[in-house]
C-alpha cells in the first residue's frame, strides 16, 4: 500500500450506471494458470443518476487481462484502460455484450479470496469482493444476474465439478479432460458465485419439501471423511423443516450442495445452492468432535441454509446493509438452536458471546453502528456488531411486535422484495407497514454505536400498594459519535415476593433518557428481576445487594436472570478482591475474604435437580478473565488471573464432596449421542471435574488423567485435557503426547491441541507457542491453524499476552506483520487485541501502542490491516 486507502462512505452511494442481465463463464482449470472467459449481457440502468455518462467501470485485482471484446469486436489497447483496481471502457449504447478473458493463478492465491486451491481442490470465496479476483466485473451486490457456468478440468484430479444452480449437461473432452455446465435460474450478485472442483467424496440424502418437491442433498468432503457428515446432514434436514414450519419458507431448487474445505477465511459461505464450509463446521463423530463442535455445526449449517431466503433471494443493496442479511439470519439460527435444545441455555450462550465479542468492540476504538457509515476495507466489517448486535435488534423487533406481528412483517418483506437488493430501511418499512407501527426511534440502533448503560431505582409505596420503577439510559461517546440519543428498547421486568412467587411479569418500553413505570396492586416490597431474558442488549449499572442476587439465583422464574444474578454476584466479589489484591501485595486468598454466602448459593444451584443440567453447568462457571478485564480500568491481568483462580480453589475445596458426587453420578456407560440432554450431563460432569482439580487436591489431577485415558469420546477427552493443561503434572505431558499421536494426521482435530496449549496459564506458554509454530501440522497459510495457535494466545490468554515485559506483544506483532503478506484479511481480524491499550496501565499501553506503530510502519501494508491498526492506534 503506497498511500492511505480510500474511505468508502454510505452517504455516497449511487446506483450502478449499467446492469448485467446474464453472465456466461467458462473456466479452464489449472493450478498454476486458470483461464477464465466471461460473456456479459449488459443493459443501461433505467434509474441511473443524471450525468452517469457512458463510461463502464469494472472491478478487478491480481489477474492478467488477455483480451476484451464488445459485440464480438476485439478492442485495441487504446480503447480501454486497465490498472491495479479495475477496467474501464466506453459503452457503445444502451445494450451490448462484453467478452473478457483473464488468467489467474489459484495455487499462488494465499489470500483465499477469489479462486484458490485448498488441499487438492479448487474452490472460490467471493464474499465480499473476491469475484473481482477472478474476472473483471461490477463486483457490487446491487448488480444481479443469472449465471451459466462451464467448468473444464482434468478428469483424474477433478472428477467433481460444481457450481451454483442445476447441472445442465456434462461430458468428456480431449486430453483426459471433462466439462460440466451449471445454470442458476435465480438472479444473484457476484458475491454469491461459487465453484468447486476436485477429487471429493460425496454423502447423499434427500428431503421432501412441504409442497412435495424432492430435493437431493449432497455433502462433499475429502476422501476418508465420509463417516463424519451424518450430523451436518441431519442438521440441514432439520433446518429445512424448521424454516418451512416457522417462517413458511421452502427451498426453491431440486439440489442443495455443501462442500467442506480445509482452507477457508470464514466459518462458511451461503452461495446459492452450493454452500462452502470450513471443514471444522461439517466434520464430526464422537471421537473427533466435542459437544460444542456438534452445537456449532448445527447452528452454522442452519445459518447458511437460512440465507437461501434472508441473503440470497433478498440481498443487500450495498455492503453498509450487511446486517440486513447477517443480523436477521443470526437471529433465525439462534431461534432454531433454541428450539432444538434448551431455550434458556441457548440464550445464555448467545448473550455470553455478545458480551465477549461485541461489547468490547462497542467500547473500543473499532466501535461502529450496526449499519456502518464508512469503511476502507469491507472485510473488516464482518464483525460482532453487524452479526450479533444486529441479531439483538431483530430480537427487539420480535419482542415489540409479538410473534404474529413479526411473522406478518417477515412475510411482507419477502413478498415485497423477492429477487431484489435492498436496505435495512426496507426491512424496517415492511415491519412497520405490516403492523401499522412507527419504528423510527428503534431504527436508531442501526445508526448509533455503543452499548447503552441502564440504571434503575425502585420505590415501594405501601399505602398505595404501588411500586415505581425509574429507569435511565446513557450511551457513552464512541469514535465519530460524541453525542448520543435516547434509544427505544423493550425491558422485561419481573417483581418477586419474599416467598419467591412472581407478583408481576411485564415488558415495558423505554424510549426516554429517564422514565418512570408504575406497578399497581403490589402488596409487599418486591425484589426486581430486571431485563429478563436480556430483552435489550445493554449494560446494567445498578448493583443489587448480594442478598437479592442470592434470592434471584434461587427463585427467579426467568432462567436467564438466575444465571445473570450468579454472574453479577461473582463479578462483584472478584472485582472487590482484585482491588484488595493490588493493595496487599498479591495475597489472592486474603483479598477474597469470606465467600461462604456465595458458595452456599452455588451449592443450592448445583444440587437443584429441577434445573436443567446444561443450565447448572453454565450457572456454575465464573465470569472469565477477558470479561473481568473489561469491567475495570486499568485492567490488571495478573491480579485477575490470581483472584479468579483463588475463588475457584475455594469453591472446589468447600464443595468438594458435592462436586465429587456430581462427577460420579453423571458418568455414563451408554454410547455417545450428541443430543442436548446427554451434552448437558457431560457439561455438568466437566464443570465438577474442573472445580475438583482447582481445589488443589492431587487425587483429582489423577482423576483427570484417568478420565483422559479412559474417554471414549472427544468431549470427555478434551474436558480432562483442559484441566490438566494448566498444571505442572506428569499426566499433562503424557496426555498431550498421546493426543498428538492419536490425531496428528487429522487437520481439524489438531487445532484443538494447538489452541489448548496457547491458552495455558503455565509460565512456559509463550515459549511453547513459539516452538509449535515449527510443528509439521502448523502453517501460517491456513486460517484455522493461525486462529487456533496465534489468535488463541492473544484473545484467550490475557495473562501471557499482556505480560508486563511486553514479550506477548512483541511476538504477536511479528506474526501480524508476517501474516499480512500471506492473508491480509486474517491479519486484520487478529489485530484487534492490540487496540485495547486504553484499558490497561501506562506501561502496557505504551508497549501496545508501540506494537501498533510497528505494524503501521510495515512496507506495503494491506488496506485490511492498515484500517484496523490505524483506527486502533488513534483511539
Amino acid at each position: 500500500m503506497s498511500a492511505q486507502p480510500q474511505v468508502i462512505r454510505r452517504e455516497d452511494y449511487t446506483a450502478p450506471a449499467f446492469l448485467i442481465d446474464k453472465v456466461e463463464l467458462v473456466f479452464d482449470l489449472d493450478r498454476d494458470v486458470t483461464n477464465v472467459k466471461s460473456r456479459l449481457f449488459i443493459i443501461a440502468n433505467p434509474v441511473r443518476g443524471t450525468g452517469a455518462g457512458n463510461e463502464v467501470s469494472f472491478d478487478g485485482e491480481d489477474m492478467k487481462l488477455v483480451s476484451i471484446a464488445i459485440d464480438d469486436r476485439k478492442l485495441g489497447v487504446d480503447e480501454y484502460n486497465v490498472d491495479k483496481t479495475g477496467l474501464t471502457f466506453t459503452a457503445p449504447g444502451e445494450t451490448f455484450v462484453v467478452d473478457i478473458e483473464t488468467q489467474v493463478s489459484p495455487v499462488a492465491n494465499t489470500r483465499l479470496e477469489g479462486l484458490y486451491v485448498s488441499q487438492s481442490a479448487f474452490c472460490t470465496q467471493c464474499e465480499a469482493e473476491g469475484f473481482r479476483r477472478i474476472t473483471y466485473f461490477p463486483d457490487r451486490p446491487d448488480v444481479m444476474a443469472t449465471f451459466t457456468v462451464t467448468i473444464n478440468a482434468d478428469k483424474a484430479t477433478c472428477p467433481v465439478l460444481l457450481s451454483n444452480g442445476n447441472l445442465a449437461k456434462s461430458g468428456d473432452l480431449d486430453g483426459n479432460r471433462h466439462f460440466a455446465v451449471w445454470e442458476d435460474p435465480f438472479p444473484k450478485p457476484s458475491y454469491l458465485f461459487a465453484l468447486v472442483a476436485g477429487d471429493l467424496a460425496c454423502v447423499e440424502d434427500r428431503f421432501k419439501t412441504v409442497s412435495g418437491r424432492d430435493v437431493a442433498l449432497r455433502i462433499f468432503v475429502e476422501h476418508g471423511n465420509e463417516d463424519r457428515c451424518d450430523y451436518a446432514m441431519d442438521s440441514l434436514k432439520r433446518s429445512m423443516k424448521w424454516d418451512e414450519e416457522v417462517y413458511g419458507l421452502e427451498y426453491d431448487l431440486d439440489l442443495f450442495n455443501i462442500v467442506a474445505v480445509s482452507d477457508f477465511n470464514m466459518g462458511a459461505m451461503e452461495n446459492k445452492s452450493l454452500n462452502i464450509f470450513n471443514a471444522k463446521y461439517i466434520l464430526a463423530k464422537p471421537d473427533t468432535a466435542t459437544d460444542m463442535d456438534y452445537e456449532l455445526i448445527e447452528s452454522i449449517v442452519a445459518h447458511e441454509y437460512f440465507h437461501n431466503w434472508s441473503g440470497n433471494r433478498v440481498t443487500c443493496r450495498d455492503w453498509f446493509q450487511l446486517s440486513l442479511k447477517e443480523g436477521l439470519t443470526v437471529f433465525r439460527d439462534q431461534e432454531f438452536s433454541a428450539d432444538q435444545r434448551s431455550r434458556p441455555v441457548q440464550r445464555i450462550k448467545d448473550v455470553a458471546q455478545l458480551r465477549a465479542r461485541q461489547f468490547p468492540e462497542d467500547g473500543g476504538p473499532l466501535a461502529h453502528p450496526v449499519r456502518p457509515d464508512s469503511y476502507m476495507e469491507i472485510n473488516n466489517f464482518y464483525t460482532a456488531t453487524v452479526y450479533e448486535k444486529g441479531a439483538e435488534l431483530i430480537r427487539m423487533m420480535h419482542t415489540l411486535l409479538g410473534a404474529d406481528g413479526y411473522r406478518k412483517g417477515i412475510d411482507l418483506y419477502f413478498d415485497r422484495h423477492d429477487g431484489q437488493a435492498v436496505t435495512c430501511d426496507d426491512f424496517a418499512k415492511a415491519m412497520e407497514d405490516a403492523n401499522d407501527v412507527d419504528l423510527t426511534q428503534l431504527k436508531r440502533w442501526y445508526s448509533q454505536a455503543g452499548t447503552p448503560s441502564l440504571s434503575w431505582k425502585g420505590d415501594y409505596y405501601a399505602d398505595a400498594k404501588q411500586f415505581r420503577l425509574t429507569v435511565s439510559q446513557k450511551t457513552a461517546p464512541t469514535p465519530g459519535q460524541p453525542d448520543k440519543f435516547a434509544l427505544h428498547m423493550p425491558i422485561a421486568i419481573g417483581l418477586l415476593g419474599k416467598d419467591g412467587k412472581e407478583l408481576v411479569s411485564r415488558t415495558v418500553q423505554l424510549t426516554e433518557n429517564e422514565q418512570e413505570f408504575v406497578f399497581d396492586n403490589i402488596n409487599e416490597t418486591p425484589v426486581v428481576s430486571f431485563n429478563r431474558g436480556f430483552s435489550a442488549p445493554v449494560n446494567i449499572a445498578t448493583q443489587q445487594p448480594h442478598d437479592e442476587l442470592v434470592f434471584l439465583m434461587g427463585n427467579d422464574s426467568d432462567a436467564f436472570n438466575r444465571w445473570e444474578s450468579a454472574q453479577k454476584y461473582a463479578t462483584a466479589l472478584m472485582l472487590t478482591a482484585i482491588e484488595e489484591y493490588e493493595k496487599n501485595d498479591g495475597d489472592a486468598d486474603g483479598a477474597l475474604g469470606d465467600v461462604t454466602d456465595f458458595i452456599t448459593a452455588m451449592r443450592a444451584t448445583l444440587q437443584n435437580a429441577d434445573l436443567d443440567k446444561a443450565f447448572r453447568a453454565d450457572a456454575l462457571v465464573l465470569p472469565g478473565e477477558e470479561f473481568l478485564s473489561e469491567q475495570r480500568k486499568p485492567a490488571n491481568p495478573e491480579a485477575i488471573h490470581q483472584v479468579r483462580n483463588a475463588l475457584r480453589k475455594q469453591i472446589g475445596t468447600m464443595l468438594k464432596a458435592e462436586f465429587a458426587d456430581t462427577y460420579h453420578q453423571n458418568a455414563s456407560n451408554a454410547a455417545f449421542t450428541p443430543d442436548a440432554q446427554s451434552a448437558g450431563q457431560r457439561a455438568l460432569r466437566a464443570t465438577a471435574l474442573g472445580y475438583l482439580v482447582a481445589s488443589g487436591d492431587a487425587q483429582f489431577a489423577d482423576l483427570a488423567v484417568a478420565q483422559y485415558r479412559n474417554a471414549d469420546n472427544m468431549t470427555d477427552r478434551m474436558a480432562a485435557l483442559a484441566v490438566l493443561n494448566h498444571l505442572d503434572h506428569p499426566g499433562r505431558a503424557e496426555a498431550l503426547a498421546d493426543f498428538e499421536a492419536r490425531f496428528g494426521k487429522d487437520t481439524v482435530v489438531m487445532d484443538k491441541w494447538f489452541g489448548l496449549q496457547a491458552m495455558s496459564s503455565r509460565d512456559d506458554t509463550l515459549a511453547r507457542v513459539k516452538d509449535l509454530m515449527s510443528h509439521p501440522s502448523f502453517t501460517m497459510r491456513n486460517p484455522n491453524k493461525v486462529r487456533s495457535l496465534i489468535g488463541a494466545f492473544a484473545m484467550a490468554n490475557p495473562r501471557h499476552f499482556h505480560a508486563v515485559d511486553g514479550s506477548g506483544y512483541e511476538f504477536y506483532t511479528d506474526r501480524l506483520i508476517e501474516l499480512d503478506d500471506v492473508n491480509p484479511q486474517v491479519a486484520a481480524r487478529l489485530c484487534a487485541p492490540l487496540g485495547k491499550w486504553a484499558k490497561y496501565d501506562d506501561e502496557r499501553a505504551a508497549k501496545m501502542k508501540a506494537a501498533l506503530d510497528r505494524v503501521l510502519a510495515k512496507p506495503e501494508i494491506s488496506r485490511d490491516l492498515y484500517e484496523i491498526a490505524s483506527k486502533s492506534r488513534a483511539a
